[in-house]
């Protein structure tokens, strides 16, 4: 089960305790736990620090380079294609650092096993991979070896399914899922741009910030034991209506080139802290005693060598 928020802050207790006893006096109780659930809703927070995150991964990625297409721009340029050659469109901008400066800081997610005490904090992006900058970006699916080399080559890994339902809970911003007609023009790129514009109404209707952690927006590719399992297979999952309710449970029906609109890659650092202390993410996916922390399937050994033998088996 994953916390989902903090209590509020000993300020925030002490003034809702403040207007509790000045509003009984004049029978006000909806106005004031009308404010407690706001204000539990504005800022639900993951139980760990930001400070906790060492930045050091996210800032060794490259700054954009001058002159770098917007996301416009950008998708302008690959209106026409799809696959594996808007793949090597998208990761060339990627590796470059042409992606917004709201995606260059990393936010603590908080989990925990069931019927354990122990807790694992894990650091992630607060959205998908996108190109472009602040103002002008547009979101970029990828086949399964393009998102996993464009996270190896910036020191980060794919979340499994528990952690995909971990930021839902914890997310600042829960967007609601909105597909789009079914067909084969959903792997195309004027798909994803109208997808992306719809998801940035509905961000600023809610008065959402990006940069904040926001979940529910897309599906996510995940880490899992079936992508070994059953080789030249992506795995997806997400894209939830509501805590512990995702539309799409763990599939591994597409191959592994496919993208779609509702695909969106979330990264997160190996480096994790159980109970407090720096572990590699995938020692601890290997570790029989914690890998439930992290894995609904169990531990997950040997994941980097797994994950290189089959990046080299999708080589095109």
């Amino acid at each position: 089960m994953t916390e989902a928020r903090t209590l509020p802050t000993d300020g925030v207790i002490t003034a809702v305790r403040t207007s509790l006893a000045v509003n009984l006096n004049r029978g006000k109780w909806r106005v004031v736990w009308l404010g407690v659930l706001i204000s539990g809703w504005i800022a639900p927070v993951s139980h760990a620090s930001a400070a906790l995150c060492d930045p050091k991964p996210i800032e060794q990625v490259p700054s954009a380079p001058p002159h770098s297409p917007s996301g416009s721009e950008f998708a302008a340029r690959v209106r026409n294609l799809d696959g594996s050659l808007r793949d090597a469109e998208i990761r060339e901008q990627l590796l470059a650092g042409n992606f917004p400066q709201f995606l260059r800081h990393l936010v603590p997610v908080t989990l925990r096993a069931p019927g354990s005490l122990r807790s694992l904090t894990i650091c992630v992006l607060p959205d998908y991979l996108a190109v472009g900058n602040d103002r002008d970006f547009v979101y970029v699916p990828m086949g399964l070896r393009a998102a996993l080399d464009v996270a190896r080559r910036f020191g980060f890994e794919l979340p499994t399914p528990k952690v995909v339902d971990a930021i839902y809970d914890n997310a600042q911003v829960r967007l609601a899922p909105q597909p789009l007609p079914a067909g084969n023009q959903m792997r195309g790129t004027p798909y994803l741009v109208r997808h992306n514009e719809m998801i940035r109404l509905q961000r600023a209707a809610m008065s959402g910030v990006p940069g904040m952690l926001t979940a529910g927006h897309k599906k996510d590719l995940v880490l899992t034991a079936r992508l070994w399992e059953m080789p030249g297979r992506v795995a997806i999952y997400g894209w939830h209506r509501g805590v512990n309710s995702p539309i799409q449970p763990l599939s591994t029906v597409h191959g592994a080139g496919y993208a779609d609109y509702s695909h969106g890659i979330r990264l997160v650092s190996t480096t994790v802290y159980v109970d407090g202390i720096e572990r590699n993410l995938t020692d601890v996916l290997a570790d029989p005693m914690l890998a439930n922390l992290l894995s609904k399937e169990g531990p997950l050994p040997r994941l980097a060598a797994r994950l290189d033998l089959l990046m080299t088996s999708l080589r095109p």
